[in-house]
């Protein structure tokens, strides 16, 4: 253990061993920052250091280092009031973050750099203090993870329960051709895969309407280099996984401020109904806590949802609880937890009736499968690649 006060709000000395190894250096002040070594020397089974900033009344900064164990050790003991959530910058990704705490959960917030998480860090600050008195920012840890680099995400997961991806590649980098690519697909699908490797409880995936739809107004939205085509390859890849999720599929964020919600209220419908409409990113957001919050409302479900001036304000666990589910629920609840009252019965399993041999003409009609994307076309499409341009020939 190695503590010291420093009076200076900011932190300049790192001792050089914890430099080398590739830590943050600059802390928010606020919070818990975490960044996994970046050399190969430090593989995820090796033992990292976490570091806690914490400011106390007299004004001083006080860093405490301690040294932890691997992660994965505890991949099968998840805690139910940890979230992680990828893209916890973003807008859609910083106000889950803060519509967790309000429900009581702690939050470990994924971010490629720990300096863009200022401003949501400040923003936790200003939030109410909890039902126990507790400040919501001693409830957020900011972790610092590349979601391209696969082997780093697992120890980012930490024992979180549920994982919340709201990633997606930017609109400001729209000359960028392999961004729904690297971003919405494969950066999303090495979540996925962390995420199956940790043993998560519940995986919420943030899409997009029209991801499974041809046409207007898919189309024009395909026009950002295939996104649509990319989002549903990796709705595809969480189904497939066999984690508990819930895939949501929101209309157009881009122009509704936070006072949307005063005038239009959300509606949920299933899977392919929606070909357009708006909703805010706190709706959005409020949502998916909702769905963490209540993961037996969420399970395995499609949602779609946008918001309308002409839909009643109904409570959101009344409204999830009428999408069908495409699996049974499965409780995780462990079964010597649960109370038993009285002797256990004894199982009788009846056998069934023996009924006539089906002819064979029965057998030669088959049910033609259908494909799980109208993207089928595009199964074998390639990642994209941007042009090099060549040297010019000397004359």
């Amino acid at each position: 253990m190695e503590s010291c006060s420093l009076h200076s709000p900011a932190i300049t000395i790192v001792p050089s061993s914890l430099s080398r190894g590739g830590f943050i250096e600059k802390p928010l002040g606020y919070g818990r920052i975490l960044k996994l070594p970046a050399s190969k020397r430090f593989p995820i089974s090796r033992k990292f250091r976490t570091f806690d900033f914490r400011v106390q009344a007299s004004g001083t900064t006080k860093i405490g280092s301690e040294v932890a164990g691997t992660i994965s050790n505890k991949t099968d003991s998840k805690d139910e009031d940890l979230a992680f959530v990828a893209g916890a910058t973003g807008r859609v990704g910083s106000r889950t973050v803060r519509e967790l705490l309000k429900l009581g959960f702690r939050v470990r917030a994924g971010v490629r750099s720990a300096q863009r998480a200022e401003s949501l860090v400040q923003s936790v600050k200003q939030m109410k203090l909890d039902a126990e008195g507790t400040t919501p920012v001693e409830k957020l840890e900011i972790v610092e993870v590349d979601l391209e680099k696969q082997d780093r995400i697992v120890p980012a997961i930490g024992n979180a329960s549920v994982v919340i991806c709201s990633i997606g590649a930017s609109e400001k980098e729209v000359f960028d051709i392999t961004g729904p690519y690297r971003i919405d697909y494969q950066a999303t699908k090495n979540l996925i895969d962390a995420a199956t490797v940790a043993k998560v409880n519940h995986f919420i995936l943030v899409s997009s309407l029209g991801t499974n739809k041809v046409g207007f107004p898919a189309a024009i939205l395909n026009l950002f280099w295939g996104v649509l085509v990319w989002k549903r390859k990796a709705e595809e890849a969480l189904i497939a996984s066999g984690l508990p999720y819930t895939i949501v599929r929101p209309g157009g964020m881009e122009r509704p401020t936070d006072a949307f919600k005063e005038t239009h209220n959300i509606t949920l419908s299933t899977e392919d109904t929606l070909f357009g409409g708006l909703v805010s990113n706190l709706q959005v957001a409020e949502l998916m806590a909702c769905m963490a919050k209540n993961r037996n409302l969420s399970y395995c479900k499609v949602v779609e949802v946008v918001a309308e001036t002409t839909a009643p304000l109904r409570p959101m666990e009344e409204l999830l609880a009428k999408i069908p589910s495409k699996r049974d629920y499965i409780s995780l609840t462990k079964e010597s937890d649960t109370p038993t009252s009285g002797p256990a019965k004894s199982i009788v399993t009846e056998k069934p009736a023996v009924t006539d041999k089906p002819s064979a003409e029965q057998f030669d009609t088959k049910p033609t499968p259908r494909p799980l994307s109208p993207f089928a076309m595009y199964e074998d499409l390639k990642p994209p690649t941007s042009p090099i341009p060549s040297s010019p020939r000397k004359s």
